[in-house]
């Protein structure tokens, strides 16, 4: 899954081991899971080279997407040619 998280969140995350985001469209924090039980125990925390994406692996419980998949990236590859292919 791909969700929001400044530095408050990051800290709630490292303080607590559950991964915490910010909603932008709620404006508030959350917990993943704190309602639907599908959970994210963090085990691993890197921050790529330029210091503006985080990369959290997890031990997920449940589904990870609010669609109830595992995933929220299962909808096909988009390929570089796909474009191309579908206008011929």
């Amino acid at each position: 899954m791909l969700a929001w998280m400044d530095d408050e969140a990051l800290r709630r995350t490292l303080a607590t081991g559950q991964a915490t985001y910010w909603s932008r469209s709620r404006r508030e924090y959350w917990v993943k899971g704190e309602t639907s039980g599908h959970r994210q125990a963090v085990r691993e925390v890197r921050l790529d080279c330029d210091g503006d994406t985080i990369l959290l692996k997890v031990d997920q419980t449940g589904p990870a997407c609010h669609t109830g998949t595992r995933t929220c990236f299962d909808d096909g590859l988009i390929t570089p040619n796909a474009a191309t292919e579908e206008a011929s």
